[in-house]
């Protein structure tokens, strides 16, 4: 049995990552689960798989979880910091599953304390990839990607011969646009973005999925997973999402790692490693898929995959700022205050305008974040008046 804590555990991941864990109870036992203010899901999250503490984020949510838990011996915690202390509580298992940059600090204190950390936050390593790495060597934790493109080359890879990998192909759906004219792109609702083809995910993976940032950030992910140079990863985009990413070797052998587009399949395989487990998903049919399709992305209609990779090969803290700026701008656009195009042009002007020195500690990142933060805000009022 492993213990194992959730972080973001009423998010898609961390619902996927439940589901699992309740259908294999013996295999599991529940250290903490956290969120960021829906009580109701944690408690009953927390009061199903017996865990030992529940932390709500919003310190002001405190007082209903205490009164939903209540009588049941489950510890009850509320505020950042006590998020940061459930994932340094020892279990053999953290799950990463918050999203944006504020789960940097609990993932990094999940590394902090070793064990395994299933990372499914990838705004973590693009905002602070040379810090959690550096995290990761002093505590001799284990990190095991959770993104389905990731595990796919997690999967694919074999550590023996990473200097034998000649490049890394990372698949893209092409998000719900992917045949829209730019000019029709002027008009896309909120709405109309969080309704992604083939995968169920949050508002603001799935927005990201829309304009192709997640993939950019999958990008500067993969750099800092994998033994791979920036010019050895490439996107393209399989509208059918049945190949999740594929390792070409030397050799010219490319392995690629197949399933149906269901996010319980890389979980459990990081919940399981290095053994697997059984999942309740669709099975792969290949007949009734019938085809596979690739093409290249289009970084006209798509910028943020230029500007994602700019920052990867500019490094420093320009992966930071990018990361920052896109939170802001997403947001911006999910409330209604800027257009779907302002979202790549407000992480460009912010670009444009600061460039700080690397930072070389959490809290610098954290500081650059801020800064980057305050600035892109600015540029979303600009457009707003």
């Amino acid at each position: 049995m492993k213990t194992i804590t959730v972080l973001g555990a009423t998010g898609s991941v961390g619902t996927s990552t439940l589901d699992l864990i309740e259908r294999s109870p013996d295999a599991f036992r529940v250290v903490a689960l956290t969120a960021n203010s829906d009580v109701e899901r944690l408690a009953s999250a927390a009061l199903r798989t017996r865990a030992r503490r529940a932390v709500v984020a919003d310190e002001a949510r405190l007082p209903a979880l205490r009164d939903a838990l209540a009588g049941s011996g489950i510890e009850a915690a509320g505020g950042d910091a006590a998020v940061a202390e459930a994932a340094a509580m020892g279990a053999e298992v953290t799950v990463a599953a918050i999203v944006g940059c504020a789960g940097l600090r609990p993932a990094m204190a999940a590394v902090e304390q070793g064990g395994t950390l299933a990372l499914a936050n990838k705004e973590a390593l693009v905002s602070a990839g040379d810090v959690m790495n550096a995290a990761v060597q002093r505590s001799g934790a284990t990190l095991l990607p959770v993104d389905s493109e990731h595990s796919a080359i997690f999967q694919c890879l074999d550590a023996r011969l990473a200097g034998r990998v000649s490049r890394i192909v990372l698949t893209a759906s092409g998000g719900p646009f992917r045949d829209r004219s730019l000019e029709d792109m002027r008009a896309i609702t909120p709405a109309q973005a969080v309704a992604h083809p083939n995968w169920s995910m949050g508002a603001k993976i799935s927005v990201d999925s829309a304009t192709m940032m997640n993939k950019g950030l999958e990008l500067i992910e993969a750099y800092h997973l994998f033994p791979v140079a920036s010019e050895q990863i490439e996107i393209v985009v399989h509208r059918q999402s049945v190949i999740h990413s594929m390792v070409e070797y030397v050799d010219g052998s490319v392995l690629a790692q197949l399933g149906t587009p269901d996010m319980r399949t890389p979980i459990a395989y990081a919940l399981a490693w290095p053994d697997r487990m059984a999942t309740p998903g669709e099975r792969l049919d290949l007949v009734r898929v019938g085809r596979l399709d690739f093409e290249a992305p289009d970084e006209e209609r798509f910028p943020a995959l230029r500007l994602a990779r700019e920052a990867l090969e500019a490094g420093g803290a320009r992966p930071a700022i990018l990361n920052a700026a896109n939170e802001v701008a997403v947001d911006a656009f999910l409330k209604g205050r800027v257009g779907y195009l302002e979202i790549a042009a407000i992480v460009a002007d912010t670009l444009e305008r600061f460039d700080p020195l690397a930072p070389s500690s959490l809290d610098a990142v954290l500081n650059v974040d801020r800064e980057a933060r305050a600035l892109a805000e600015e540029r979303v009022k600009d457009r707003v008046a």
